[in-house]
């Protein structure tokens, strides 16, 4: 009798402190409740419920329920982030990424990632607690949600810099990437691609490290996936990849990156358009043999088209300095944007009191390279009369070539 009454003392105690826990979750789902819960010291209440001994049946509810609160907290800013740090709550985080459930992984991984997301510090807070081995891990688990949450908690690593992303390269997380994109759930290839492409834009070595993993061309096949953002990722990582060196955009090239680019532009939304003609900047400005061979895929029609039909400033930069990186190289390449009537666009753009400053600027510096170059008579004579000043200096260096 005794034992049963003892028995159900510790019962009503494992149920009040479920319930407790998943009280604060509700609350914690309202980011109005944040300071107010933090106030009230709940970061030190959670800890202990996430190292109970309970059966593992309420151990794994208690884990979960105070798990999403720390993530309830630690997303709403870097300061109440900075919070759960200074008060263990990463270190929690990441003895919960050792539990035998996958379901206390998933909730402990998705809180580091909120972590991490903020800023450098604190990326580098989760890194320093040891959160990369037992995330790479996770992401050899047969669980599809995990390896999600996993690899995203590690591309708001590796964003932040060069020394993070290098850790996560060190750590053997690429050959699971790798791996992990032949995988047909699209919400997982978008986390592949966007952690890939984050890895890949620090420097020219980890780029090398992220083609090492023999992801091309199959990147370039998921330009043209059903899915925008699957499509929009693919994009990215090929713009990150070939901005490095010519080596690399030749690699692109070599596996069929310029025509999968311009199917890109051609077909998809704006957003997913902006990476790829960014991509083809990048190429076209390392050499003018690139720039040859953007000008014979027909790039610069489509990308004067835009120039014509865009009404998005951000979107008319990143093109008129695409159009530049081609016509920048010789006199042919500067002819061939020249013929498509690309140079009374861009200074019709310059000229525009309603442009902005970065679109202006862009205009003007890609005008300015075009021309240096340009021997096209008819393309500088359109220029003549409605050139200002800064311009029209380089339109009459030109045509004083002629009487040389």
């Amino acid at each position: 009798m005794t034992a049963r009454i003892i028995l159900q003392v510790f019962d009503q105690y494992q149920k009040a402190r479920l319930l407790f826990a998943q009280s604060i979750a509700d609350l914690a789902s309202k980011p109005n409740n944040i300071e107010c819960l933090e106030a009230a010291g709940v970061i030190h209440l959670l800890r202990p419920l996430l190292k109970t001994k309970c059966t593992s049946f309420v151990n794994k509810f208690f884990k979960k329920a105070a798990l999403f609160i720390l993530r309830a907290i630690a997303k709403h800013s870097p300061e109440t982030a900075s919070i759960i740090v200074q008060m263990n709550g990463l270190d929690t985080m990441i003895i919960c990424l050792e539990d035998f459930d996958s379901g206390v992984k998933e909730a402990a991984a998705w809180g580091l990632g909120y972590i991490a997301r903020h800023n450098k510090s604190l990326a580098q807070a989760a890194v320093d607690a040891g959160a990369i081995p037992l995330l790479v891990l996770c992401l050899q688990e047969p669980e599809l949600c995990l390896k999600q949450i996993s690899i995203s908690a590690l591309c708001d690593i590796s964003k932040h810099s060069e020394d993070l992303a290098h850790t996560i390269v060190d750590a053997g997380a690429l050959s699971y990437l790798a791996k992990a994109l032949s995988n047909p759930d699209v919400k997982l290839k978008r986390q592949v691609l966007s952690t890939l492409g984050s890895i890949a834009k620090h420097d020219t070595n980890l780029a090398e490290a992220v083609i090492e993993t023999e992801i091309f061309p199959s990147v370039l096949v998921h330009m043209g996936h059903p899915d925008e953002n699957v499509t929009r990722a693919a994009a990215i990582l090929t713009k990150e990849i070939c901005k490095h060196t010519p080596e690399l955009a030749q690699l692109i090239i070599n596996v069929g990156g310029i025509g999968a680019l311009n199917e890109l532009i051609n077909t998809s939304k704006l957003t997913n358009k902006l990476p790829a003609i960014t991509a083809l900047g990048y190429i076209a400005g390392h050499s003018d043999q690139f720039a040859a061979a953007i000008i014979g895929s027909m790039s610069v029609i489509q990308l004067a088209t835009m120039l014509e039909n865009e009404t998005d400033d951000h979107t008319l930069a990143v093109t008129a300095w695409t159009l530049g990186q081609i016509g920048k190289h010789t006199p042919e390449h500067a002819k061939s944007v020249a013929d498509a009537n690309v140079l009374s666009k861009l200074l019709e753009l310059y000229i525009n009191p309603k442009s902005s400053n970065d679109l202006k600027t862009k205009c003007y510096t890609s005008l300015k390279q075009i021309l240096q170059k340009c021997l096209h008579i008819e393309a500088l004579e359109a220029l003549l009369f409605d050139a200002p000043s800064n311009i029209l200096k380089y339109v009459l260096g030109q045509f004083s070539k002629y009487h040389q």
